[in-house]
């Protein structure tokens, strides 16, 4: 294991101890801003991009969105579920926790792991499934990404000299690119995104460490709802089994919910140890010393190795099988189906209805594009209300 590095400095970039050179120091521009601020007295460019993601309203709304469910069939709503929010820290210390022990930027990770899913409507995916089913009818599709770079360049108003955060190019490349690549000939209005390369190894731990948060999280929380039983998790994910075993016999006189505790947390280090492993191992493979080996490798070099990546698609397959498409979520997909796009069609009908700063928004961006950045951004109680107001339901 890699020793640990110190907080990063302005006053040089950091290295990676095979040498690769991290974004962050000064002059980089990847700290470069689209609107040009003085520098911060104490604070990195990427600190400062944390703490403005940190304290964004979008960012809060993040605790009013579903991951998975905040509630089951005919029961009232439950604290202890996983929102979108608490997902997002927990995938940010996964993301600190991997920069620091791989000597990257740790300030950079952090803000691109607190901003990589506040592009996301409600009612989790399936809301983002029927807001683009909805846009689609209008030729136009939902990207959370895309979207997030909307909110953080334009829709977020703290500041009297510019829309937006102002974030650096680095964080906004990330935001862009951390869970997949974006064809130029597709998307021209990316151009300054490096879109021919990879992103620096700090925004492609992003995605898989979300992959990691949300495996052991939705484990825990459909174990914990009660739509997962502890013998069927135990038949149909291997991984689990095999240290629940271990667990069991370590503690036999266990509560049930601790012997889960004990195994999701020895699945969760195997995850982040392997991912940290084998991303080292690449990169020294590859020879690279500098961010443009990094760019230009032959493929992404953040990845888990072939045996616990064929490990964690088989407990993410079990997932979708058996509790995101599970008989139990049918209902609550098909009240985000009629919830999203009802409102969408009652906006479409009737764009006064839009606040007047949504209204001022259709002459650039068109009226599909305008209803759909305000449906977006609602938190699940927000949309509750917003179709009733427009159904009466």
């Amino acid at each position: 294991m890699m020793k640990s590095m110190t907080e990063p400095k302005t006053v040089s970039p950091s290295k990676l101890p095979n040498g690769i050179a991290v974004p962050g120091g000064i002059d980089d521009p990847l700290t470069r801003r689209t609107h040009t601020e003085p520098p911060h007295p104490y604070r990195t460019p990427f600190a400062r991009d944390a703490a403005r993601i940190l304290h964004s309203r979008a960012f809060r709304r993040l605790a009013g969105k579903t991951q998975v469910f905040t509630r089951l069939a005919a029961e009232p709503s439950s604290d202890h579920f996983r929102s979108r929010l608490t997902h997002t820290l927990e995938v940010t210390q996964i993301a600190r926790t991997l920069a620091r022990i791989l000597g990257l930027n740790e300030e950079l990770a952090e803000a691109l792991a607190l901003v990589h899913d506040i592009g996301h409507p409600p009612f989790g995916h399936a809301g983002e499934k029927a807001l683009d089913e909805a846009l689609q009818a209008h030729g136009l599709r939902f990207d959370h990404n895309l979207h997030a770079l909307r909110i953080v360049t334009w829709f977020e108003e703290r500041y009297a000299a510019f829309r937006g955060l102002n974030l650096t190019l680095a964080v906004r490349e990330g935001i862009v690119k951390h869970s997949r690549d974006y064809s130029a000939a597709d998307h021209p209005e990316l151009a300054e995104y490096f879109l021919s390369q990879f992103p620096p190894l700090e925004a492609q731990l992003i995605d898989l460490a979300d992959e990691i948060a949300y495996l052991t999280a939705d484990l825990d929380d459909g174990l914990d709802s009660g739509i997962l039983a502890l013998d069927q998790v135990r038949e149909g994910v291997p991984l689990f089994r095999r240290f629940h075993n271990t667990v069991v016999e370590q503690y036999p006189a266990a509560a049930q919910k601790l012997s889960v505790n004990e195994t999701l947390k020895r699945i969760l280090n195997l995850l982040v140890t392997d991912l940290m492993n084998e991303t080292n191992a690449r990169a020294a493979a590859l020879g690279a010393t500098t961010l443009e080996d990094i760019r230009r490798a032959p493929g992404r070099l953040a990845a888990l190795s072939p045996q616990v990546e064929a490990e964690r698609a088989q407990a993410k397959q079990f997932l979708y099988a058996s509790l995101y498409n599970s008989p139990g979520m049918e209902e609550a997909h098909a009240r985000a189906t009629e919830v999203v796009q009802g409102l969408f069609t009652a906006l479409i009908a009737d764009p006064a209805q839009l606040p007047a700063d949504h209204q001022a928004q259709i002459p650039t961006q068109g009226l599909a594009r305008t209803v759909t950045d305000y449906i977006a951004g609602m938190t699940d109680s927000y949309i509750e209300q917003a179709w009733f107001h427009c159904s009466g339901k």
